[in-house]
């Protein structure tokens, strides 16, 4: 039996946190390397390693949102949704704005994705991943995507607050168990008089 939408949500969004975590990893692993391997001008001192090492932090970046990529639109449409579900008081202003920037960047990505795609195709067939060709190629699609990559990463904790929001919300849906209605009281001396 295929999991529920309750149930791949929370998946989706674990897969979302564990990009953010790497995508951070990534970004202080290369400023480590940018301080130990530039001057105090931020030249590079050996410029073909530095572009060498900047080409794998880009593809790292893609590797790491390829895990959230195919279900991204599902994500930020889950994420709408509850938008529109919570009070005012629990939303924040930037999540609108966020949520736009996520889209914008997303549809970006797919371009990127689909230029990429066509281009391999029409590679010669001796292309093939490990050749300078093929890789080049691969990496310019990296380092185009690296800016939108960031902006999903930098966007990308609104999908999460959202979804907690969410979740201290009350559900409308919700149905609340019937109170039972008080015992009518009865008077002592409404009790007396029944006695006699």
């Amino acid at each position: 039996m295929p999991p529920s939408p309750h149930e791949i949500h929370p998946q989706r969004l674990e897969q979302l946190a564990v990009f953010l975590r790497e995508r951070d990893q990534i970004l202080a692993d290369w400023d480590a390397y940018h301080e130990q391997h530039t001057d105090l001008d931020d030249w590079p001192y050996d410029a073909p390693a530095y572009i060498e090492r900047a080409g794998h932090r880009d593809a790292a970046m893609w590797k790491a949102f390829n895990r959230v990529r195919p279900t991204a639109r599902e994500l930020l449409a889950t994420a709408g949704m509850q938008l529109q579900r919570l009070p005012a008081k629990s939303i924040q202003s930037r999540w609108v704005w966020q949520l736009g920037v996520l889209h914008s960047a997303l549809d970006h990505l797919a371009a990127l994705q689909e230029e990429w795609l066509a281009t391999r195709d029409s590679l010669p067939p001796s292309a093939r991943p490990g050749t300078w060709l093929y890789d080049d190629e691969r990496a310019q699609r990296n380092a185009e995507a690296a800016h939108y990559i960031d902006e999903w990463a930098s966007a990308g904790e609104t999908v999460l607050e959202i979804h907690q929001a969410a979740q201290q919300t009350p559900s409308p849906l919700t149905i609340t168990p019937p109170v039972p209605a008080p015992a009518p009281l009865v008077s002592a001396s409404r009790t007396t008089r029944a006695r006699l």
